[in-house]
């Protein structure tokens, strides 16, 4: 029996979907525990490209069961086109392979409304939010008001809930926002039809994954975003609306601490960020627009351009501190090939002198540091076609092992390309 959390250790779009799917083959269940419809984990399988955006990314596998946890919001018109869309293309999602925590919440229309309405009216201050309605979801669920998935099970509950909501929204909507109002028996109509289709797949999630771990079996626990948008340890407020970090696992699946035995967090080469906030180590210049061509540096949500910059060195350390990392997966180690020269970011320099080690919690100060580099050589040989860390290139396994130095976590997974095959494993993250 083993359950391994996989993270982001940056801003996201670490590249969690490959490595989820490569290690799904080890284990019984792939469980998602937090985030909704605001992440994208793309999968290269065979030359084929896929995009998930609910569904674990292990569902390309088909003895392998999915489940969605009560942490994730659930927007049930992207969930049926998403299991749609793989049906379409020979990948089967019946429910014997997909479960849905009764104990989600749902995504619904006002929630896409008020946050796309709040976005307009922010203007440039805005904090670049996908408009999924992710924030106002958990909102609710804070609040005390949301709809569940089990409510989905019981039609009048569901109308109560929903008029009551609607009504409220309504009122800022309209007189706040400037903004149409909704329909609450529209609303309540579209949801009755997804209750038809969905009532199979929700479940009591956690029991099932007890039952997993009481027969010996092992789960693989997916986040989404990554630790720097977790709404506590993020940048605030340019943050997700929920805690990528790996403790988030727990209350957002349903299982015991005791039960998690390893984190692996994931580590793009350089440093990408979607949306608003600081980022000590941008790039403005060709390396930055190199690795954004090279790297396809675009949101597969969103189609966003992503940001680019060197590797923050102290952007990770602080992620292996706060996820308890215990081995550390390099991404799209690849792209720098052909740079001369490459910079890792140590430390922050303040304006009046002074030094950081960590980030900041204060997004003024983070917004004047400098970032302190250290400088390596770059690396010219195509790398993709190794499979054994001895096959790199000196100078990429300088790199590589001064990232690993510098934030106190192991290399465990060095990705070198896009497919599941291309990737060196140096340890086995399910012995930990």
């Amino acid at each position: 029996m083993a359950c391994v959390i996989v993270v982001g250790s940056q801003w996201g779009d670490e590249g969690k979907g490959k490595v989820v799917d490569l290690l799904t083959e080890r284990v019984d269940g792939i469980v998602r525990f937090q985030g909704g419809n605001n992440a994208g984990h793309t999968l290269v399988v065979g030359g084929e490209k896929f995009i998930l955006h609910l569904i674990p990314s292990g569902v390309l596998h088909q003895n392998k069961t999915c489940f969605v946890g009560n942490g994730v919001v659930v927007d049930p018109a992207v969930l049926l086109g998403e299991i749609d869309r793989l049906a379409a293309r020979g990948v089967k999602v019946g429910p014997e392979r997909l479960r849905i925590s009764e104990r989600a919440h749902l995504i619904m229309p006002y929630h896409a409304a008020l946050d796309l309405a709040r976005e307009k009216a922010k203007g440039g201050g805005a904090i670049g939010t996908t408009g999924r309605g992710i924030g106002p979801c958990y909102e609710d669920k804070a609040a005390r008001v949301g709809v569940r998935a089990v409510d989905l099970t019981e039609p009048e509950l569901l109308r109560s809930k929903i008029e009551a909501n609607v009504a409220e929204k309504n009122f800022w909507l309209a007189n706040y926002f400037h903004e149409e109002p909704l329909s609450a028996q529209a609303i309540y109509e579209q949801y009755l039809g997804y209750a038809k289709r969905l009532a199979p797949y929700i479940s009591d999630v956690s029991l099932e994954l007890e039952r997993v771990l009481a027969g010996g079996g092992s789960l693989l626990f997916e986040g989404a975003q990554g630790t720097h948008l977790d709404i506590d340890h993020g940048t605030y407020p340019y943050v997700t609306s929920s805690n990528p970090v790996a403790g988030s696992a727990c209350c957002g699946a349903g299982v015991g601490v005791t039960r998690l035995n390893s984190v692996l967090g994931l580590v793009k080469a350089y440093t990408t960020r979607v949306g608003g906030g600081p980022f000590p180590t941008e790039l403005l210049d060709e390396n930055g627009r190199w690795m954004q061509e090279k790297g396809a540096e675009f949101g597969s949500t969103t189609g966003r351009p992503r940001r680019c910059g060197w590797l923050d060195g102290v952007v990770v350390r602080q992620a292996v501190r706060l996820s308890g990392i215990t081995g550390l997966c390099i991404t799209k180690l690849d792209v720098l090939t052909g740079l001369d020269k490459l910079y890792f970011c140590v430390g922050y320099r303040l304006p009046d002198g002074g030094t950081l080690e960590a980030l900041p919690a204060s997004l003024n100060k983070l917004g004047q540091c400098q970032p302190i580099y250290e400088e390596f050589e770059g690396w010219r040989e195509d790398i993709t076609g190794a499979r054994r860390y001895d096959d790199l290139p000196a100078s990429c396994r300088a790199y590589l092992e001064r990232l690993a130095q510098f934030v106190g976590a192991p290399l465990t997974l060095v990705s070198v390309g896009p497919d599941r095959e291309a990737t060196i494993v140096l340890q086995d993250v399910f012995a930990a």
